[in-house]
């Protein structure tokens, strides 16, 4: 497994075993509204290393797992680094220009990091084949789009805890980056990365309509 790979699923299981056990901690660097809109900018990027429980640690470091080295051998460590990171803010952005309004908005995950390595895993390798939980065979790209349209139904119902918006910046900011990193991929994949677009300006046409 890859060095930097190895060094970030160990820093999420050892910050968010931390969390478990020490709520104050939790509390000090989760993603919170107010805090963040008062200048605590930080808990962008340290919430994302703090988990709910074992399952959703499990479930995001699995993910990453699998889709990571994908992203490595094809982009290289340092683009995977980038990836990573950048997804992991991007998700924070997006959730500050949804969620500004909500001062008491909370939440924690990797997922808007893994889920951007997974999208730019998806754009480099759309003819992959994901196993829809481990059982159902699907084209990776029909599940990115289903993915993020299930996320935008998630934003407008606002019915669950699932942080759907972290998600979908995360999304967006793997896909931006990785074809930033390989424009080839314009050509190379091009009914993928218009396919994948769709999702993404649906969700800003509906918020321009306020429908969001």
């Amino acid at each position: 497994m890859n060095t930097i790979l190895i060094v970030i699923i160990v820093a999420n299981v050892l910050m968010s075993y931390k969390g478990f056990n020490d709520l104050g901690f939790f509390r000090k660097y989760e993603f919170h509204m107010g805090s963040v809109l008062s200048g605590q900018q930080f808990r962008i990027f340290t919430s994302a290393f703090l988990h709910a429980d074992i399952g959703h640690l499990v479930f995001n470091m699995i993910t990453l797992y699998f889709f990571a080295p994908v992203v490595i051998a094809y982009l290289g460590s340092l683009s995977f680094v980038i990836v990573y990171f950048g997804s992991l803010i991007c998700g924070g952005l997006l959730t500050i220009v949804f969620h500004k309004k909500d001062y008491n908005y909370r939440a924690i995950g990797a997922s808007g990091a893994v889920t951007g390595v997974l999208y730019s895993a998806i754009l480099l390798r759309p003819d992959m084949m994901l196993g829809i939980f481990f059982i159902i065979p699907m084209p990776a790209y029909i599940f990115g789009i289903l993915y993020l349209l299930y996320s935008i139904y998630g934003m407008r119902a606002k019915n669950d805890n699932i942080g759907h918006t972290a998600h979908f910046g995360g999304a967006m900011g793997g896909y931006l980056i990785t074809l930033i990193s390989n424009p080839n991929l314009f050509v190379e994949h091009t009914l993928f990365v218009i396919a994948l677009a769709i999702p993404i300006a649906i969700l800003f046409v509906m918020e321009k309509m306020g429908k969001i």
